[in-house]
Formats: C-alpha cells, structure tokens, sequence
C-alpha cells in the first residue's frame, strides 16, 4: 500500500493563539512543532495526537492559499495529510488514479518533510497532502 498511515488533519484558522489555547484546554493537547513556511505563506502548530497531528494553519499573508480558504469557506477543515514511503511514487500513483496534481512534483514541506498536494476536483471534494517523512 502506498499511504503509510494518516499525518496529519490540516484546520486552517484566522488566530493560532487562540485555536492552540483551545486545544490545549479542550483536549490537553501540547505544541510538538511550530513553524513559519514562507513558501506557502502560512505559520504551522502541530498538535501531537497518537501517531498522528492536529496540524492549525494561519496565514502569514493575504495572498496564500490558506488566507484564500479561510476568506472563500471560513475557518475549518483545510486538508488531510496522508503519510506515505515515497512521496513521488505516491504522486504518479495518484495522477494515473485520475487525480488532478497542484504539484508536479515533490518539493519541500515542514519538519524537513517532502510534499506533494492533490487538488479537490480530483480526490472527491478534499484537498490531500502527501507527506514524505
């Protein structure tokens, strides 16, 4: 099987401070990760839950696709990430699947990860990260 596991569940928020506060208060979560990504223009809180992360996205700039998200559908679920061996492999497994790519190719995530994303139209209305440890 080319996905290993779930990563990680992406929710896309207007104010990080508050949504970590609430996680912490609602389920005693704690911040195992936190990071700017310039690239994509969004600031990252990862939430350890299991094996698995509760992964709270901001946006760090009007133009990132996140900031576009939280202006078209409000605040909420973003993406899920799957977990996979290898992220090109899973990513040409996808595209002969029928799924439209928004990246061609792997390219560099957060905590030193390769990523590739798959656009909605293709995977049935959810936008996938595929994530390469």
């Amino acid at each position: 099987m080319i996905l290993t596991e779930i990563d990680h569940v992406a929710i896309a928020v207007n104010d990080l401070e508050a949504a970590i506060d609430y996680y912490k208060r609602a389920f005693g979560a704690e911040v195992d990760h936190r990071e700017v990504v310039e690239s994509d223009g969004v600031e990252e809180a990862l939430l350890k839950v299991a094996e698995s992360y509760v992964q709270l996205l901001t946006p760090t700039r009007p133009d990132s696709p996140v900031a576009k998200a939280i202006e078209k559908r409000g605040e909420g679920l973003h993406h899920i990430g799957y977990r996979v061996a290898d992220c090109g492999e899973a990513l040409a497994a996808m595209i002969a699947a029928g799924a439209k790519a928004i990246d061609q190719a792997p390219r560099p995530g957060s905590r030193g990860t390769t990523v590739a994303f798959i656009h909605p139209k293709g995977s049935f209305g959810t936008l996938i990260e595929l994530v390469q440890e």
